[in-house]
């Protein structure tokens, strides 16, 4: 049998070996199985008949040739208001023409009969066709869009639907014509989705797993809008309380940013430079191509020049590094590199002497936007005539025309859908109540996620150094939104905007100061 028999799935080639023990993987599958439901969570088995399901079915039919949705993992189908993939949310400034239709009413009447269960009228539904192989990533329905609770009924077929918070996992079988109630903590604080897969491993009656193979399979969410700020008590994935007041936010960051930018960036840099610098060793290429633009014997300024990994590149100009850690010109020094301290705000250079200036990944660690525009203005001054400057900032949006940058790619657990993202800012948040990296925190602001998606401009982002004692430490990054950059630089005087472009998960832009 072995490289022989076609007995696996989808009838691949089946490999036999002999092992010791059970893989560790199917040991967590077993007890995803046999934890609790989260509080919240009921599943109401057989709760329509085989003929109110052919009713259902009709009543809903997606036309594929028309479906309004035809997404990379299903088909799909919207009544009362669309629901928006991505942002998980929808415009209630736009009601569909198609109600939910009424061979659902009797849904509601049958609910009401159950006490245990939140008593809604719902005005949006989504139909989801699965063919096997198909799913839905993880995610959790935007608090504020709809009220609780979410109802999500099975039709033609069973699947096994995956919860996660943090580090906990719990698999949920969602039976043919069974209705899950996604309630409180369930609705609110634990992410949602189905693994595109043609068979799922489910339990067998001697507790042992098996293989469960799937058929086309019918969805239909039902959800009711909330049209108001989301007050729930569940705070991590809550868009509501994760929205601060932006005008007090500023306020905040604009009255501390000193006291800020010295705990949660030079401070911090001081402490991580050695670590920092074994991480940063190669040059990115555009930077690279830009320094090779520069003639022969050109002077060249690099503000915040780290480790000095770009003082080098060219060695036909004349190049010198200057950075606010000491931690990181040690480095520069000890590889024989023209490098002195000083603050970007206020460089101890003479105006109009510089022939080009690069900036790299330095102003997003500037903690107002009054701050950010000194520091351009800075870069203008010392430029002669005609110089050219390239700065680059970490972007919001780490994901241009459907391709990840290389900051998300690192993320080797989300990617290979071993985690989500949302499940991974659930154990950092549960992690740093065990830190005292929060103590003491100039200014109150989200901790982010390494290598996700940014939610918010204004954040700390940890470092963890390695070795016995692992630290963590909290750098202060404002990530700039698209445009943010090029609309700062029309506020100084005396340049020119040559190009913006979007490179790897950084805003970047080319000005020349005019002659």
């Amino acid at each position: 049998m072995h490289n022989v028999a076609a007995i696996g799935q989808q009838g691949a080639v089946a490999y036999l070996s002999y092992v010791n023990r059970l893989p560790e993987v199917q040991l967590q599958e077993q007890q995803a199985w046999h934890r609790t439901l989260p509080n919240g969570l009921v599943l109401l088995p057989d709760f329509v008949s085989v003929e109110e399901e052919a009713a259902l079915l009709e009543a809903v039919t997606v036309d594929t040739d028309y479906a309004q949705d035809k997404l990379k993992h299903r088909v799909v189908k919207h009544f009362g208001y669309e629901f928006i993939y991505g942002s998980n949310n929808v415009d209630a400034d736009k009601p569909l023409e198609q109600r939910i239709p009424t061979a659902c009413d009797f849904l509601w009447q049958r609910l009401s009969c159950n006490e245990a269960v939140p008593k809604i009228i719902p005005d949006q539904l989504t139909v989801n066709e699965y063919e096997p192989g198909q799913g839905i990533p993880p995610h959790v329905d935007t608090h504020s869009a709809f009220v609780d609770p979410i109802l999500s009924l099975s039709l033609q077929s069973d699947t096994v639907m995956d919860f996660r918070r943090g580090a906990e996992l719990v698999h949920v079988q969602l039976p043919r014509r069974s209705l899950l109630i996604m309630s409180d903590e369930a609705r609110y604080d634990w992410t949602h989705g189905i693994k595109p897969k043609h068979s799922d491993i489910v339990p067998t009656p001697t507790g042992s797993l098996t293989t469960q193979q799937r058929s086309k399979r019918t969805s239909l969410t039902f959800r009711r809008l909330r049209r108001a700020p989301c007050d729930c008590a569940y705070a991590t994935l809550c868009d509501t309380q994760q929205a601060k007041a932006p005008q007090a936010l500023d306020e905040a960051l604009s009255t501390h940013a000193t006291e800020l930018e010295k705990q949660n960036v030079h401070v911090v840099y001081d402490q991580i430079a050695q670590h920092f610098s074994d991480t940063r060793h190669t040059p990115w290429p555009k930077v690279t191509e830009f320094l090779q633009s520069f003639d022969p014997h050109s002077v060249l300024l690099d503000v915040g020049c780290g480790n000095g990994k770009y003082l080098n590149c060219n060695t036909e100009l004349f190049s010198i590094g200057c950075d606010r850690s000491l931690g990181l010109l040690d480095v520069c020094q000890g590889r024989g590199q023209r490098v002195f301290r000083c603050d970007c705000l206020q460089l101890p250079i003479r105006s109009d002497s510089i022939d080009g200036c690069i900036c790299i990944a330095v102003i997003h660690h500037l903690a107002s936007r009054q701050r950010r525009l000194q520091a351009l203005r800075e870069l203008t001054r010392v430029l002669r005539p005609g110089g050219r400057a390239l700065v680059y900032v970490w972007a919001k949006d780490q994901c241009r025309n459907d391709r990840k940058s290389t900051y998300l790619r690192q993320n080797k657990a989300v990617n290979k859908q071993r985690t989500t993202e949302q499940a991974q800012r659930q154990q950092l948040s549960t992690e740093l109540q065990q830190l005292t990296v929060m103590d003491n925190l100039e200014v109150s602001l989200p901790v982010h996620t390494n290598r996700t998606e940014f939610q918010q401009q204004d954040i700390y982002v940890p470092w963890k150094t390695k070795g016995e004692q692992r630290t963590t430490f909290l750098r202060y990054y404002h990530v700039f939104e698209e445009h943010e950059l090029e609309q700062l630089l029309t506020e100084v005087d005396h340049v020119v905007l040559r190009i913006s472009y979007y490179d790897q998960g950084n805003h970047c832009v080319i000005f020349e100061k005019r002659k």
